[in-house]
């Protein structure tokens, strides 16, 4: 009876793995790279004890670890197990990230995943098999695009390590990057990525210069540059999300019998006419403008297409949303706010 039963049980694994063979090899691949990860990472405090490392690593790893503390007493934000050991990528990236949107609709792509639901975008621990499926996507018709990712939360399922890449960051971006992975790890809402990371964008955003103030003060250069910093990228990013409407517009004047090649000229016009019109934006700073960058960056892209627009709706759209609500509603009383947030969504 017991091998009867252990037969069946195989024979439904089997048909099980041939019927969603995509999302079991991809499952698998992705479980093979963290697990490559956690396998290489080292304890901080080891990290830290170590003559090996420079002191200017050591820095920053006690930077991110009074980050983190401040994250959680401060701001209220869940215990977490991460941040407390360290990965050296050794000059590498590690994982990318794969979006595609339809090329006359501001629609993305979507991939859905058991327990975590469904994600506007897909990522890889393998360059070529990401590759692989941008090229797949483009035979599909789709616009794409593939770039490196510095960070991702594992949602709390597993404690996330310190990557080396972070310790480049300036004390503000750093800031930033650990509060925002650490409010997914407190609430993520299943099946809403937009809600999810606007979220984690504003908190990460208003944890950091609450952070800076306390650590160095309103008036200290570490403040003073970040938040230049953060107003540059937020007119930047209304500058996109303009963009968007122009394109949204465009793409629903389109009718059936529109030939492809005015759509095409039409839509790459327009998309060169926002690139274009970013000069106009300037950073306040005396230092190297962050507006060059941007633009070096969309240069780089050889002119962004949907899917880059689609990540500007995916990560910034609701950002007034959630400012107004959390000052209209709760006074600027962060844990009142995130209370309100966790007893309204409920989360994984």
């Amino acid at each position: 009876m017991l091998k009867k039963i252990g037969l069946v049980v195989v024979g439904v694994l089997a048909i099980l793995i041939v019927w969603q063979w995509e999302l079991v090899s991809y499952g698998w691949m992705q479980a093979r790279g963290q697990l490559h990860i956690l396998w290489n990472t080292k304890p901080v405090s080891e990290v830290l004890g170590d003559p090996a490392y420079p002191d200017s690593l050591k820095q920053k790893i006690e930077l991110i670890r009074e980050i983190k503390r401040f994250a959680l007493d401060s701001l209220g934000l869940d215990k977490s197990g991460s941040y407390e050991s360290f990965y050296d990528q050794e000059g590498k990236p590690i994982l990318w990230v794969v979006t595609a949107a339809e090329p006359y609709q501001l629609i993305a792509r979507q991939w859905h995943f058991p327990i975590i639901g469904t994600f506007s975008y897909k990522g890889f621990f393998e360059k070529d098999r990401a590759d692989s499926t941008v090229s797949e996507l483009k035979r599909e018709g789709l616009d794409t695009r593939i770039g490196e990712v510095s960070a991702w939360s594992t949602l709390g399922f597993l404690n996330d390590p310190i990557l080396s890449s972070f310790l480049d960051r300036p004390e503000g971006s750093l800031a930033e990057l650990i509060i925002h992975e650490l409010t997914h790890g407190t609430l993520f809402v299943k099946n809403s990525l937009e809600y999810n990371e606007n979220l984690a964008d504003f908190v990460g955003e208003y944890g950091a210069l609450r952070f800076l103030a306390q650590k160095y003060g309103k008036t200290s250069v570490h403040y003073q540059n970040y938040l230049a910093t953060k107003a540059f990228y937020e007119r930047y990013d209304e500058h996109i999300l303009r963009g968007t409407r122009v394109l949204d517009s465009l793409y629903k004047s389109f009718k059936p019998a529109t030939p492809s090649a005015l759509k095409d000229s039409l839509k790459w016009t327009t998309i060169r006419q926002i690139v274009d019109s970013s000069d106009t934006l300037t950073d306040q700073r005396s230092k190297p403008s962050v507006s060059s960058a941007k633009r070096r960056q969309l240069t780089k892209l050889n002119l962004p297409n949907n899917a880059y627009f689609i990540g500007y709706l995916t990560y910034r759209k609701q950002q007034n949303r959630f400012r107004q609500e959390f000052e209209k509603r709760f006074g600027g009383d962060f844990k009142k706010y995130l209370t309100y947030l966790k007893q309204t969504y409920p989360s994984l």
